[in-house]
């Protein structure tokens, strides 16, 4: 009977024939690995084989026992050699099923960590536009279910159905060689209703089960996007709101989990009543035999034992098919992360970026997300190499966006972007990411070490270059006035640190790595006043020499650009020093003037506060 141990892995959606048969042509898949480790297999499948025979001649060793035991047949001797052997028997048939194990799992184990690593390895390789529509909890799932379901299919296909078929192909044999047709006829009638009824039963309980893992599913990623979500959900006292939810996707769960035990109910019962009945018939006739003398009460305990030794394994046979046919659909899943496109993707002949200073052109840049959503809009501008240009704009212009061009986690949709030269599309993106150092709007950091978070910038980077960069992003100081100090663990996504604590880690990681090209993409928005005057100093120290593209609100960051781009729409509309736009008086004049005014008034409140505090 099939295992009560049910567990449900997410798989597929109810898929058509064509689907299903892509599923198992994911062994083929398999076979490198396999193939990697002939030696191994080979072993495995010699200790299997010998497992098996032991296994199928205890009861021919038994029956001998019973015979030399029989009063009836001959004098009453002890068998000891026999029991001797029985035990032998008895000891190898565990003995070398383990062996085989032993010696498989590394097989299997290699084999989950090749495919893994390529997981891994390729969804990196995936567009930033997969990535901010993906649903981390889902495809966390899907990873976790693939790679068991490899582990799966390997053990299952080599040492579940090849045994079944041995035993059952030897115990056929000594049923036809000792006994009269009868006995092979009902074995062989009850084995084929048994896999009939079993694969049939199978199938419908597939359908079950795919219901009950896609809700498996969606609980599980409803539960994560909330707890990743920790802090709005405090913000909007919404506990109860998140708990209601998910537990309507566990209802729901809950229902199609208890009709997946039910028809597990129904296969095992079915399961159980050919056995039972194929045994009684079987046990009939030997007994009818045994009265008629035409065969002996060996014989009978021999019929017992074979097909107790035969219905074992096929009792877990459901099972088995079961478990492969899932574990197909969990990799099938896996797979097809693999067959997910890569947008960007390098060219069979990119070439690296010319070393030295970088100069960056946009060159007439349209984008858009979407094809209903343009973005940019015939963007031109150049920063000369060493120079600092800036872009400014109300929210939503596009500031951002060239940022994500520039990177090329996207391409653009019209025109070019060339640096030194090169249009990006047909260079290396390790060469040119390298070249890049960022430090972003949306600082998101490792649930890791403040150590660990800055050298990231450069990992091979020593200690005291890490001490470095953070001195030169003013926050050494905080860093050693923690109790841990550098090996501070900073929480997940870095929440255990303030914005601006968190900024400060995103600019001593972008100083360590050094590169060509820098980008501040509202590097200052998190600090307090007095704090990103001290660090818009730093940046503009460290902005000496190195090709500089500022993303900014607050024009107060900007003044000193070499040339400030007006965003507004996805269109440059006005350009030139921070001077000459503030004689222009145009949009980045009236942009000035209100956030002067603004400013004016945020010190007349900190000044009425500071007296009030004092009176």
């Amino acid at each position: 009977m099939t295992s009560r141990h049910d567990a449900i892995p997410a798989a597929l959606p109810a898929a058509g024939g064509l689907r299903r048969r892509g599923e198992w042509r994911n062994v083929v898949l398999l076979f490198p690995y396999l193939w990697e480790f002939k030696g191994r297999v080979a072993l495995a499948l010699a200790f299997l084989v010998t497992a098996k025979l032991a296994n199928v001649g205890v009861p021919l060793l038994l029956k001998e026992i019973v015979d030399g035991l029989d009063a009836t047949q001959a004098v009453l001797v002890l068998p000891f050699a026999l029991l001797v052997a029985y035990g032998l028997l008895r000891l190898s048939a565990t003995l070398f099923a383990e062996l085989r194990d032993l010696v498989f799992v590394r097989v299997t184990q290699r084999a989950i960590r090749r495919v893994a690593l390529t997981v891994f390895r390729h969804l990196h390789c995936l567009s930033l536009r997969f990535h901010l529509e993906r649903q981390t909890g889902g495809m966390s799932r899907d990873i976790e279910r693939g790679t068991r379901g490899i582990s799966t299919v390997l053990s299952y296909m080599l040492f579940s159905i090849i045994p079944v078929i041995l035993e059952f192909s030897l115990v056929a044999f000594i049923l036809l060689s000792r006994f009269d047709w009868r006995f092979a006829a009902v074995t062989f009638l009850a084995v084929a209703v048994y896999l009939v009824f079993t694969f049939s039963v199978t199938e419908w309980r597939m359908e079950i089960r795919r219901r009950a893992n896609d809700l498996d599913s969606k609980a599980n990623t409803r539960a994560i996007d909330s707890l990743l979500n920790y802090e709005t959900v405090k913000y909007f006292n919404n506990e109860e709101y998140e708990a209601r939810r998910y537990d309507e996707n566990l209802r729901h769960y809950e229902a199609a989990a208890v009709k997946n035990e039910a028809s597990l109910g129904i296969l095992n019962i079915g399961q159980s009543f050919i056995i039972a009945a194929a045994v009684t018939v079987l046990m009939i006739l030997a007994a009818q035999g045994v009265v008629g003398r035409s065969l002996t009460l060996g014989d009978l305990v021999l019929v017992n034992g074979l097909l107790i030794q035969l219905y074992i394994p096929l009792n877990f046979l459901g099972m088995v098919y079961r478990e492969i046919k899932q574990s197909l659909a969990d990799m099938d899943r896996m797979f097809r992360l693999l067959a997910e496109h890569r947008e960007i993707q390098d060219r069979p002949d990119a070439v690296e970026l010319p070393s030295g200073p970088a100069t960056v052109r946009f060159d007439h840049v349209s984008f858009s997300y979407e094809p209903k959503r343009q973005i940019l809009f015939d963007v031109s501008f150049e920063i000369p190499a060493g120079a600092k240009v800036a872009v400014v704009g109300a929210s939503g212009s596009g500031k951002s966006t060239l940022a994500r061009l520039l990177y090329r986690f996207y391409d653009v949709s019209g025109g070019g972007i060339q640096v030194n030269g090169v249009d990006i599309r047909n260079a290396r993106q390790t060469g040119l990411r390298g070249a890049i150092g960022i430090v972003p709007q949306d600082t998101v950091l490792f649930n890791d070490t403040i150590y660990y978070n800055i050298q990231y910038g450069r990992p091979e980077a020593t200690r005291e270059e890490v001490i470095e960069a953070a001195k030169a992003a003013h926050i050494h100081d905080f860093i050693e006035s923690v109790p841990d100090k550098y090996e501070t663990r900073v929480g997940e996504r870095g929440l255990k640190l303030s914005g601006g604590e968190k900024q400060r880690v995103a600019i001593a990681r972008a100083i360590l790595k050094n590169p060509r090209i820098l980008i501040f993409d509202e590097a200052t928005s998190a600090l307090d006043s007095a704090t990103e005057q001290a660090i818009q100093d730093e940046l503009t120290r460290i902005a000496q020499g190195h090709t500089t593209l500022v993303i900014a609100h607050r024009l107060s960051t900007v003044m000193d650009a070499d040339r400030i781009l007006v965003l507004d729409g996805g269109r440059i509309i006005e350009r030139g020093t921070h001077r000459g736009l503030l004689e222009a008086g145009g949009a980045y004049a009236e942009m000035w003037a209100l956030q002067q005014q603004e400013e004016a008034e945020r010190r007349r409140e900190e000044g009425a506060k500071r007296a009030a505090a004092i009176a």
